[in-house]
């Protein structure tokens, strides 16, 4: 049985929820998944895995430093299996920034890394406000006031793809 880790960085939890969402997708297809946040990674051997799949969330801009650390200290064992990344954000809300090709944060994130993911993909976050501490309600309101989002306090929208989530399911599930 071939054997998938997806590791993530979740800040507030939506990109585990895109996580467990994948993972319904892949064991479809008779795939075994491992679901794993980077904050855990010590735990596990990542030679026992046939495909690393590699989700992370922005925050302020930045995806967590964790995950640029453990791309530098597993990148020979990402290069030699089936892989993808794909990176969790706000500004894929709009429509020109939605690809891998157009997202600012994952063109940026490309670029500081040594990795090449054989696959990638972008999707669109979750704005809840009610969830924020009181500075991360405050910063972020700032954020979407000043890229024209929602800034009303009560704002609880997904703004993600589902059937963009399920099609990079397949995906994984093929490589």
């Amino acid at each position: 049985m071939v054997k998938t880790l997806i590791l993530y960085s979740t800040t507030d939890g939506h990109t585990r929820e895109i996580c467990q969402r994948l993972q319904q997708i892949i064991e479809k297809d008779h795939l075994q998944v491992t679901l794993l946040s980077v904050d855990d990674e010590s735990t596990i051997n990542l030679n026992t895995f046939d495909k690393i799949i590699i989700g992370a969330s922005i925050r302020y801009g930045k995806h967590h430093p964790k995950i640029y650390q453990f791309i530098k200290n597993n990148l020979h064992t990402l290069d030699s299996r089936p892989n993808a990344f794909f990176s969790v954000n706000v500004v894929a809300r709009k429509p020109e920034k939605n690809t891998p090709d157009t997202n600012p944060y994952l063109r940026r994130f490309l670029k500081q890394i040594s990795w090449k993911p054989k696959n990638l993909a972008v999707f669109a976050g979750k704005i809840d406000y009610q969830k924020y501490s009181f500075w991360d309600r405050f910063v972020i309101r700032l954020i979407m006031h000043i890229t024209h989002g929602p800034t009303d306090p009560n704002t609880n929208i997904d703004f993600t793809d589902w059937t963009q989530v399920e099609e990079f399911g397949k995906t994984i599930s093929e490589m």
